[in-house]
């Protein structure tokens, strides 16, 4: 009798951590995304984050031909990851439309929105052919509200409606220029602040559709970096790059810091990273001062004279031409400043 009751006790028991284990990952569930990265002609990345770990999977099929389904590589989700997955869609065609779905652990999550990615049109420098028209967004300094970590009195975001101002313009894709969170001070000594932080500002409704529909690119400045006018002292600097890197669909990024580039069509754009390198505002002590380093600025050089674009755009997180030296303008380094871009004739 002891034996039997052993027994039931052991099925019991068995059972009931494999129940909790299948409720545990019927549960999972998305909290950020998703959101489109890169775009080129035979690949695209799609950004998703949950809850807890789990496997994710990206399906998607041509827009007008939903029969044929493809699927990504599933990935699963860690937590020293943040529970993030990049999801690479490498069976496209250029100058397509997808319609596509996150799946977890094998189940389709209901779209609350439009999700729809596109691959760029071929386009060949060397052809008589115009180049394909777009368009593109531009933005920077988004605040987003947490109240327990304001100031008293009148706080700095709001009026997010702007992203659905956005989204209503359709642009193929849209360039962050940096403030794209604003870390506080419980941020930013920490992984776990990094975590809930960016977390925290992709969290809100009127930014997940411009998130699901439109692509995104993304270059720094001190309030995404670190602390206010953070510079290359920043005792976070490498977590603070691991955390970009893993939030950001960019194609590609420097082995040190964020900078890098991508081409839509016949631009070409290259991103500054003007964090990384940067001497502090108030150190004069060091000669020359310095926003972009050499070895980033040499990267910069030999990108544009290699670069066959029609037209090439260069995005910082600051102001280039502003010839006024206040606040942290370049103008407030005219050694680099001097050295470097006379020569572009910006």
């Amino acid at each position: 009798m002891k034996f039997q009751i052993s027994k039931y006790k052991t099925i019991f028991y068995f059972f009931s951590l494999f129940f909790n284990y299948i409720l545990n990952a019927e549960s999972a569930k998305i909290v950020s995304g998703p959101i489109l990265g890169y775009s080129t002609l035979k690949e695209v990345l799609v950004w998703v984050q949950t809850d807890q770990k789990s496997n994710v999977k990206l399906e998607y099929s041509e827009i007008g031909n939903s029969k044929n389904k493809f699927f990504s590589e599933e990935i699963q989700t860690k937590s020293e990851q943040g529970f993030i997955a990049k999801l690479i869609a490498n069976q496209v065609e250029p100058g397509k439309k997808y319609n596509y779905n996150i799946l977890i652990d094998g189940k389709k999550i209901p779209a609350k929105h439009s999700q729809v990615f596109q691959t760029q049109p071929f386009f060949a420098y060397a052809s008589n052919e115009d180049p394909p028209s777009f368009s593109f967004a531009l933005g920077s300094c988004s605040y987003i509200n947490e109240p327990e970590f304001e100031v008293p009195g009148k706080t700095y975001g709001g009026e997010y409606f702007i992203f659905n101002s956005i989204l209503s313009k359709k642009p193929n894709f849209m360039l962050w220029l940096g403030d794209n969170i604003y870390l506080r001070e419980p941020d930013w000594d920490s992984r776990t602040g990094f975590f809930h932080r960016y977390r925290q500002q992709r969290g809100i409704p009127e930014l997940a559709p411009l998130f699901a529909s439109v692509h995104h690119y993304a270059i720094w400045d001190d309030h995404d970096f670190g602390p206010n006018d953070a510079d290359s002292s920043y005792w976070m600097r490498e977590t603070s790059e691991e955390m970009f890197k893993l939030h950001w669909g960019n194609p590609n990024y420097a082995k040190e810091g964020i900078y890098g580039s991508f081409i839509w069509g016949d631009v070409q754009f290259f991103l500054l990273d003007n964090r990384t390198f940067r001497t502090a505002n108030n150190n004069k002590m060091i000669s020359p001062r310095q926003i972009l380093g050499e070895k980033q600025f040499q990267w910069l050089v030999n990108s544009l004279a290699y670069s066959k674009a029609t037209f090439k755009f260069i995005a910082m997180g600051g102001q280039f031409l502003n010839p006024n030296p206040i606040f942290e303008n370049y103008a407030t380094y005219l050694e680099e400043k001097i050295k470097y871009f006379p020569q572009f004739k910006i």
